[in-house]
Order: C-alpha cells, then sequence, then structure tokens
C-alpha cells in the first residue's frame, strides 16, 4: 500500500479516515494492526481484503494493482487471495462444523468429494476433527472460532486477515486462539490482524499502530 487515503462525503462534509496510509508486508509475516475504535482499522481492513477500494494510493496484492480490476476479478481475489477471519464468527446455524468449513470449496467449484476431504483435513488441523457433525451452537465460542478459522484456511489464501479474532472469546480461549495464529504462521501463512488489544497485539511478530488514520510503525 502506498498513499493510501480513504474519504466519505456526506453533504458538504468530507470525513478522511485514512490518511496517506504506507503499508509493505512479506509473505510469512504475522503482522498486528493497533488502534482504538474509530482509528480507522475496520476501513483498513476492507482495503486490504478487497471490499473497498481507496480514494487515492496504489494497492497491489501479489503483483496485481488492485484498482484496475474489475468487480468479478475482485471476487476471485477475496476467494482465493484473502481469508477471512471475524469476532462474530459468521457461521451458518443450519450446517455442521464441517458443512461450514466446505463453503469456500463450494463458491470455487471444488467437487464433493475433494471438498469433503479438504474440510475433514482443516477441521483436524486445528484440532476439531472430533467434531465435524456438531452445529454451531453444540460448540463453544473458542471451538466456533476454530471451524471459523478451518474455513477460512480451506482455501489456502495468500493472507488470512482477522479482525478482532479474540473480541468475544474469554482469556482462556483468547489464548488458544492466538496459539494457533502463531503454529499456522511458523507454518508459512501470512496473517494480518486487526485489534484494539495490547496484550493480544503482542503476540505478532511485528506491530503497526493505526491512531486518527495516520498509521506509524509499531512502537507501543
Amino acid at each position: 500500500m502506498k498513499d493510501i487515503v480513504k474519504s466519505y462525503t456526506l453533504g458538504e462534509t468530507e470525513s478522511v479516515v485514512l490518511k496517506n496510509v504506507q503499508l509493505s508486508v512479506d509473505a510469512g509475516e504475522f503482522l498486528a494492526v493497533l488502534g482504538p475504535s474509530g482509528s480507522g482499522k475496520s476501513t483498513l481492513m476492507n482495503m486490504i481484503g478487497c471490499l473497498d477500494v481507496p480514494t487515492s494510493g496504489t494497492y497491489h496484492l501479489s503483483g496485481r494493482l488492485i484498482s484496475e480490476q474489475s468487480e468479478k476479478e475482485l471476487a476471485a481475489i477475496r476467494r482465493t487471495e484473502v481469508g477471512f477471519i471475524f469476532q462474530s464468527f459468521y457461521l451458518l446455524a443450519r450446517q455442521n462444523a464441517r458443512g461450514n468449513v466446505e463453503l469456500p470449496l463450494i463458491y470455487a467449484g471444488v467437487e464433493p468429494e475433494e471438498r469433503r476431504e479438504r474440510a475433514a483435513a482443516m477441521l483436524d488441523r486445528v484440532g476439531l476433527s472430533d467434531r465435524a457433525a456438531y452445529f454451531p451452537k453444540q460448540l463453544s465460542g473458542g471451538q466456533q472460532q476454530r471451524v471459523a478459522i478451518a474455513r477460512a484456511i480451506v482455501t489456502n489464501p495468500t493472507i488470512l486477515l482477522a479482525d478482532e479474532p479474540t473480541g468475544a472469546l474469554d482469556q482462556k480461549n483468547g489464548q488458544q486462539i492466538m496459539e494457533l495464529f502463531q503454529k499456522l504462521n511458523d507454518e508459512g501463512h501470512t496473517i494480518i490482524m486487526i485489534t484494539h488489544d495490547e496484550g493480544i497485539a503482542k503476540r505478532a511478530k511485528r506491530i503497526v499502530r493505526l491512531l486518527d488514520g495516520v498509521l506509524t510503525e509499531g512502537v507501543l
């Protein structure tokens, strides 16, 4: 990201949410974006995940200039390049754990047998092979987040983008999720984590701070 600006206009009032953001992330990094509510973290996350485009500036992801991509191409990038992990899990209540993990593979056109095998492998990877047939309401918060992580990594994305991934969890489950992130990063996954929690941010290998739309390299 170079010189990224994001502004919104409401009537005659312009609000600048991101101000000349410069950010480079290498493959295999574990980065925490730390900042309070209202600092622009969600807007930055939407930019990284190709859910929104900047008002000005340039963003290259895996060598592609995102501003030149069509809506169809952006959808394909979101489907294959980015694995999203949210605070609220966003699991489908009527699908069991395996069914939830299979969803991205359905959108990617993967055949049913391969979907089942890959979903089972990912659930095993996050320590939930014995919960594949359980529905979200039968799982703890920590287990639901593990299912969400399995869903995010099943397509082998370039980036895991985690938005307050421990925000809905108690301390014990939060620590378990961070241990899982560290394991995934050790295996080579690039992780960008959005958080307001300094303790959680310190579990990453690099920290940047976002305050009032200004991003600085991460001295706490």
